[in-house]
């Protein structure tokens, strides 16, 4: 593993929303260039939309991070030599950048108004000319700024493109010279003393000595802007590298909640785990080789580079994800996978917050016995609810299937006294019973255990069969016999009416 401690990287959320899966890969990728080249890892708030920006969202956004791992060597609530690292709070900051360039000709006021910027706007379209702003107030005098001044105009400021090209060289998409007739005197500061988004992120940039700015593809319209200031400021320019779009489907779809994309916050509720998200999302456009999917922390630390990463998006695909965490569900030993459901069994009303450590060992017991059907952690309550509570109703095309033929108030009732006359209320017992009392039946044993099945549980699916009759206990199971029989009588009743 290479070592370069004077590596820096930032992730510079804004906390307009949660974290979703592009802002989490964005960061997991910085991240790892740091640990890989033993360098730092810098997370910065930008929150220049001030009006989205909301300490709600940059609360989630820690959390999110926290939840993946993605601890962050500088930055808001750990501190570092560069306070403060939310952008709303650096004003003083970039005011001496933004002097710097008023002085040096590189940038000047502009007054126009909206009505005015309308028409200059109205006449680029006319006139089909790519910049919508015609650098109007480039050239004003003395006399002109106080005319400006004396109406109560509140100027903006502008940078000023350069004559020559913009040189963006990239470590993934490659180098691209951007021709000055494609950019425009762009706004840096609005009207009310606000710097925006393209000066504000240089700037922090050159202020934290961030030698790589490693974001979405999404950002490269902003690159050629944020390289015109650093060199207007005459400033080192941080090495750029664009990771390629995530989206939606192989057709090239831009990703969207359709396609199962939603926060990472919302993924920790579904049951998801860290494990499997993060090496999910290292897959989503970077990969060791042809073939390695399960990929430890270390393993992408150890192996991480930017060459690694391709240059084409990469295709969201949810399937892969829930895939990846029920692997990962299945590597955590039986305490932590127990530890792990019981907040998803809590939240739904199962479990009672301060449930017994007594109770422990059965609930290890109901967890083993759903085996590898988690897809997710929430999953427990399908293939569990019933160990729980007696308030579940029967699949109704189950009833269909197995208790509309035959005679299945005689089955359950056979097995029902079976169960009643076992003493020894144990596994092999009770399979060894069951088994001798279907083996004494003409029918099918199928035609036995699934409505079996339905009573105890009001599925057809779960656990084996004989484990749910022990973990149940003799009482609650012949209860629950009792209660299907009862209730088979009035399936046709129903269905008459």
């Amino acid at each position: 593993m290479e070592t370069n401690s004077s590596v820096r990287v930032r992730f510079a959320p804004s906390p307009t929303g949660f974290l979703h899966i592009g802002g989490a890969r964005t960061a997991l990728f910085n991240w790892l260039f740091a640990k890989h080249h033993g360098g730092t890892y810098i997370l910065r708030i930008d929150d220049t939309d001030e009006q989205r920006s909301t300490q709600e969202s940059m609360q989630q956004i820690y959390d999110s991070l926290k939840w993946l791992g993605l601890d962050w060597d500088e930055g808001e609530t750990v501190g570092g030599d560069y306070q403060p690292y939310v952008q709303s709070q650096r004003r003083k900051i970039y005011q001496k950048y933004i002097q710097n360039l008023l002085e040096n000709d590189n940038a000047y006021y502009c007054y126009c108004t909206p009505e005015e910027l309308s028409q200059i706007r109205e006449h680029a379209r006319a006139e089909n000319r790519n910049q919508s702003y015609n650098g109007k107030c480039r050239n004003l005098t003395e006399k002109d700024h106080r005319k400006f001044e004396a109406e109560g105009r509140k100027p903006t400021v502008r940078i000023k493109v350069p004559n020559q090209p913009i040189l963006v060289q990239d470590l993934i998409l490659g180098e691209t010279q951007i021709a000055p007739s494609s950019l425009q005197d762009e706004v840096i500061v609005k009207s009310n003393g606000a710097p925006l988004y393209n000066l504000t992120s240089i700037a922090d940039d050159i202020e934290m000595q961030v030698t790589h700015v490693i974001r979405g593809a999404d950002h490269l319209n902003n690159t050629s802007k944020q390289i015109m200031i650093a060199n207007a400021l005459s400033a080192k320019i941080p090495q750029f590298a664009h990771l390629p779009m995530v989206l939606g489907s192989s057709k090239g779809e831009k990703l969207s909640k359709r396609h199962g994309a939603t926060s990472v916050d919302q993924y920790r509720k579904d049951g998801f785990i860290p494990e499997a998200l993060i090496n999910f999302l290292v897959r989503l456009g970077w990969s060791l080789d042809d073939k390695t999917e399960i990929l430890s922390i270390n393993d992408m630390i150890d192996n991480f580079s930017l060459s690694r990463i391709g240059k084409s998006g990469s295709v969201f695909d949810v399937k892969r994800l829930e895939w990846l965490n029920n692997h990962y569900i299945l590597k955590l030993n039986l305490a932590k996978r127990t530890s792990a459901v019981i907040p998803f069994l809590q939240r739904d009303g199962l479990l009672e917050d301060n449930f017994s450590n007594e109770e422990r060992p059965w609930l290890e017991k109901i967890v083993e016995s759903v085996g590898d059907r988690l897809t997710t952690l929430a999953d427990i309550t399908t293939y569990t609810k019933f160990f729980f509570t007696d308030d579940f109703d029967y699949h109704p095309k189950d009833v269909k299937k197995w208790l509309t033929k035959g005679d299945p108030v005689a089955v359950l009732s056979g097995a029902r006294d079976t169960l009643l006359a076992i003493e020894n209320f144990d596994l092999d017992t009770v399979e060894s019973k069951i088994k001798d009392y279907l083996n004494k039946l003409e029918i099918k044993r199928i035609q036995v255990m699934q409505p079996l099945r339905l009573a105890l549980s009001g599925q057809t699916f779960g656990p084996d069969l004989f484990t749910i009759i022990i973990l149940l206990g003799q009482e609650k199971t012949i209860s629950r016999i009792n209660r299907l029989i009862d209730y088979i009588p009035t399936i046709n009743k129903r269905s008459a009416n």
